[in-house]
């Protein structure tokens, strides 16, 4: 699976580099587009899924490395694609910083470790009970042990880790939970990688070309029809409801910064909160519809079992 991918970011100056990288954008979808043509029909879903996140998300990989120039080492660049899951390449690549990298406190460490025990163990427990019970209780059950023990423990280990050799390698879940709204949320705080590369290669464009409010709902578009390739095509069902999550995502955001917004203070304090909580909780199972978490994640979990 992958994580939602967001144009939001701070507002920045606009980009001049789309014509220097439009041509390796043209070529970032080969990759994936392969792995559909040439899937065998009898390759399982969960396995086609695999195949399609791990695809795009290294066609992200080669846009982001392929447009970055910076004096690194040939260890740090084969670091990069084998042992960082993070796609800011300047950042990682970059031998010198104007300022030391802090080293992750034990503490950091302490809760990464918990996150990917806790994580394995949920997975684990799913496993285990994959036929005995509900299919949508154990592939939730299932799904939040592989987010928590992948996402939020091991590439939170893998941050604490190059960090402490002073590499620049953020961890890429900013603390979610600590969100003040819904464009925090998406702009500083879930899945910084793929916030990194999108608000470059989409959002700063868009803005350019159209304006910030379209760029924020062609941006979050664009990452629903990413999420419905990944989710629905595999799972054979469920199209369009990933695509209208984020939908939903980008018009919350618009709505928090109109003006009514702003006057209730949905940017901010218990409103911002409690509204970036209901927008993103209330329609989750639009992303992970009865289709995938049935077809997709109970089957990878029998087979991981049939496998133990």
């Amino acid at each position: 699976m992958i994580s939602a991918a967001n144009p939001i970011l701070p507002r920045s100056p606009t980009s001049v580099e789309t014509t220097r990288w439009g041509w390796r954008f043209g070529l970032s979808p080969l990759l994936p587009v392969l792995v559909t043509i040439f899937a065998p029909p009898q390759l399982p879903g969960w396995l086609l899924m695999w195949l399609l996140a791990v695809t795009i998300y290294l066609a992200c990989k080669w846009l982001a490395w392929s447009t970055t120039s910076v004096k690194s080492t040939i260890g740090r660049n084969l670091a990069y694609w084998l042992a960082w899951p993070g796609l800011d390449a300047l950042a990682f690549l970059r031998m010198e910083t104007k300022q030391p990298i802090a080293a992750p406190l034990a503490v950091d460490w302490f809760l990464a470790a918990l996150k990917t025990v806790l994580g394995g163990l949920l997975l684990a427990a799913a496993i285990a009970w994959s036929e005995r019970w509900p299919p949508l209780m154990v592939g939730w059950l299932g799904m939040w042990g592989l987010i928590l023990s992948l996402h939020f423990g091991l590439f939170h280990l893998l941050s604490c880790w190059w960090r402490s050799r002073g590499v620049d390698a953020p961890r890429l879940m900013n603390a979610p939970l600590a969100a003040t709204s819904i464009s925090d949320f998406w702009g500083r705080r879930w899945n910084i990688a793929f916030r990194d590369l999108t608000h470059r290669f989409l959002f700063r464009p868009l803005a350019a070309r159209f304006s910030p409010q379209w760029a924020v709902m062609l941006g979050f578009a664009f990452s629903g029809v990413v999420h419905d390739f990944v989710i629905s095509y595999p799972a054979g069902g469920g199209y369009g409801w990933p695509t209208a999550y984020f939908l939903l995502q980008g018009g919350a955001i618009l709505l928090e910064r109109s003006r009514w917004g702003k006057q209730v203070s949905l940017h901010r304090g218990w409103r911002g909160k409690m509204f970036a909580a209901v927008v993103l909780i209330t329609p989750l199972t639009w992303l992970f519809h009865r289709s995938f978490v049935e077809n997709i994640i109970v089957p990878m979990l029998l087979a991981l079992k049939e496998i133990g």
